[in-house]
This record gives structure tokens, sequence and C-alpha cells, in this order.
């Protein structure tokens, strides 16, 4: 079953975010535009380069009223020795999540259960809890975080614009498709 378009569940957990730790639920992700982002481990090798490229991005998410949190199943506190070691994840100023026991990784079934570590998986909530973007990656494929810009500005168009879709390379700004029976054929 898809988790497209689902409430996401419960869950309670500690996080680390520029110098602090912090409490972290599911009512966190809510009333706002989220981006959840699972990677496998802390000083692992394109992990780093993941993290730093939304770091850069960060500012972008942020004036779209996003907010991200990044997530393994490495606990809060070796994400703060990770950002006091790395100079890519000293960058990272939004919330790193722990998840230990691994139950947010298997919320959003991402777990790769014998190895107690997370896919690469991006996630897209809507301030009303609903996921809205769903990709997993194989782990040797890092994401980029201007693409998924892009998928966020999307689906905050669709959410903003009842009857309308964004196309394939849709941007800011580009003309969008109004389905009807008219349209059938036509593209």
């Amino acid at each position: 079953m898809s988790l497209i378009n689902t409430e996401i569940k419960p869950f309670k957990t500690q996080a680390y975010q520029d110098g602090k730790f912090l409490e972290v639920t599911d009512a966190t992700l809510k009333g706002h535009w989220s981006v959840v982002v699972f990677y496998p481990a802390d000083f692992t090798f394109v992990c780093p380069t993941e993290l730093e490229d939304l770091a850069e991005h960060y500012a972008e998410f942020k004036k779209l009223g996003v907010e991200i949190y990044s997530v393994s199943t490495d606990t809060h506190f070796a994400h703060k020795a990770w950002a006091d070691t790395s100079e890519a994840i000293k960058k990272v100023k939004y919330v790193m999540v722990g998840d230990p026991t691994g139950a947010i990784t298997r919320n959003f079934d991402v777990m790769i259960e014998e190895e107690g570590l997370a896919l690469r998986g991006t996630f897209l909530i809507n301030p009303e809890g609903q996921i809205k973007l769903c990709e997993i990656h194989d782990n040797g494929i890092g994401r980029d975080a201007s693409e998924l810009l892009r998928k966020v500005k999307a689906a905050q168009y669709v959410a903003t614009h009842p009857g309308e879709v964004c196309p394939a390379k849709w941007t800011e700004g580009a003309a969008t498709l109004k389905p009807s029976l008219d349209l059938v054929g036509k593209i």
C-alpha cells in the first residue's frame, strides 16, 4: 500500500539542531510543510553530501514555509558528535532526528531490518500531516536538493490551486494543466 495521502503515524523522539537537543513528535511536523529525509547513518559517505546540499538550500525551503527533518537510526548524541567533527554537517541548521529504536523509520516503510538502517527516503508532508511525496532510493544513489525544491513548489501550487496539475519539468511560474474532457488526447 502506498503512503501517499496517508497521515503520518504518531512518534516521539529526541533530535539535535544547531547546538541544542529537542523533542520532536508527529505533531511537530504538522501546521507547516515538512520534508523528512531518511539516510542510513552518520559518519558515512553519501549521507554528508546530501545533508550538506540540503543545508545549502535550507534558506530557500524556509522561504516556502518548509521545515526539514533529517532522520537516521543514530541517536541525537551521535548527530551532535557528527556536527562537531564534520565540516559538511557543521553547515546543517535544520533538525537532525534520532531514531535509535527504528520506530519512525518503520512508520515510513524505509527500514532495512537486517541492517538496522534506513533507505534513502524522502517524504513531503502537508500542514495537515498527510504525505504528498514519497521517494525511496537505493543507498548508493544520492539526492538533489534543488530537484526536491521544485517538487515542493509543485505540491504547494497544486494544494492552493484545486483543479490544476503540474506537468513534467514544471517550474514556478510555468503553465499548468486543467484536466478536463476537452484536454483528453490533446497533450
